[in-house]
């Protein structure tokens, strides 16, 4: 059966690797983008101490995304690599400087500000180039004879660009949310109030990308529009609908945990969304996922290693999340 086929099963375990990604790391880059906002070096170092225990953990998933694709789907790496060297490139630059500034800017007093002017510019930069990635692999990639054929910048496109933008967006709402849950006072008030705004331009921009998607290839169109994948269409504004309503019901009510987990909905039903439209394929317009996979001997010993290693990470990222629960202390540091 096709649900017991390894590449089927490979395909799934990458899904589930960047989806949790974006999950975990997407409010902690959100929180990089809000910082310009926060009023003092103070309410900066609160902000940073909020995600100071997991986010150097976070970034696992997307190693685990992309080591992942390079070894059990090597023919998606050779073609996906080369059609976006730039802001593949550019993203982890961005993580890097970003990891790096969350370290030096609690070991000086002189470059404080230079080094929060980092983790704002790392964290805006990574998730933009995350986002202008998405949109130019929705948008395809033009393959011949197995073989990346288009040119350096067809990833600059203003469907990508808006992809990069309406991501911008997205994790700021994760990040103002997320500060909403784990601190308090005027802090928490603020970012409770601009969790608002932020939700409902998100809303907007998922409306926009899902409205210019289908056209982006003949298959999308079909896919969403005849019937059986049809019906996902007509649900997927009622779940937008439902979750909206506990979003914004959650911060005029001032929860503390419900707006955070239905901003992630959100996105967990964009990513079933994309999922749907890109299947069977996993590089669209023309590359399946049974013909990037690697052999099957090659994708059985991996998932061995997959299926021992990925539930040691989920305890241990479950046990740190734990272990750090409630709100920060604001007298704590980062060390």
């Amino acid at each position: 059966m096709e649900f017991f086929d390894l590449a089927f099963i490979w395909a799934g375990l990458i899904a589930f690797a960047v989806l949790v990604y974006v999950i975990l790391d997407g409010f902690d880059l959100g929180i990089g983008i809000l910082f310009p906002l926060a009023k003092s070096e103070k309410e900066r170092d609160i902000m940073m101490n909020s995600v100071a225990p997991v986010w150097d953990g976070n970034e696992t998933w997307l190693i685990l995304g992309g080591g992942g694709l390079f070894a059990v789907f090597p023919l998606a790496y050779a073609v996906v690599m080369p059609a976006l060297y730039m802001p593949i490139t550019l993203m982890l630059l961005a993580l890097v400087f970003r990891g790096v500034a969350f370290e030096y800017r609690w070991k000086t007093k002189r470059w404080k500000g230079f080094w929060s002017a980092a983790f704002f510019g790392g964290s805006l930069v990574a998730t933009f180039c995350q986002g202008i990635a998405l949109g130019a692999l929705v948008q395809g990639i033009e393959i011949e004879q197995r073989s990346y054929a288009g040119g350096w910048f067809d990833w600059l496109t203003l469907f990508s660009l808006f992809c990069g933008a309406a991501l911008v967006v997205g994790y700021a709402l994760l990040g103002a949310t997320w500060i909403n849950m784990k601190t308090e006072g005027p802090l928490q008030e603020r970012n409770r109030k601009l969790a608002g705004p932020l939700g409902v331009a998100t809303l907007a921009l998922i409306g926009v990308v899902s409205t210019l998607t289908p056209f982006q290839d003949p298959v999308y169109y079909e896919r969403w529009f005849t019937l059986p994948a049809a019906f996902w269409s007509y649900l997927v504004p009622v779940f937008l609908i439902l979750i909206s309503y506990f979003l914004f019901s959650g911060l005029a009510k001032n929860k503390d945990y419900q707006p955070f987990f239905m901003a992630n909905a959100l996105f967990i039903v964009c990513f079933i969304g994309i999922g749907i439209s890109f299947y069977p394929h996993i590089v669209p317009p023309s590359l399946t996922i049974d013909a990037a996979a690697a052999p099957d001997s090659s994708l059985l010993f991996a998932l061995i290693g997959a299926g021992l290693l990925i539930p040691i990470i989920l305890i241990y990222t479950a046990y740190a999340y734990w272990v750090f629960r409630g709100k920060i202390d604001e007298n704590a540091g980062y060390h």
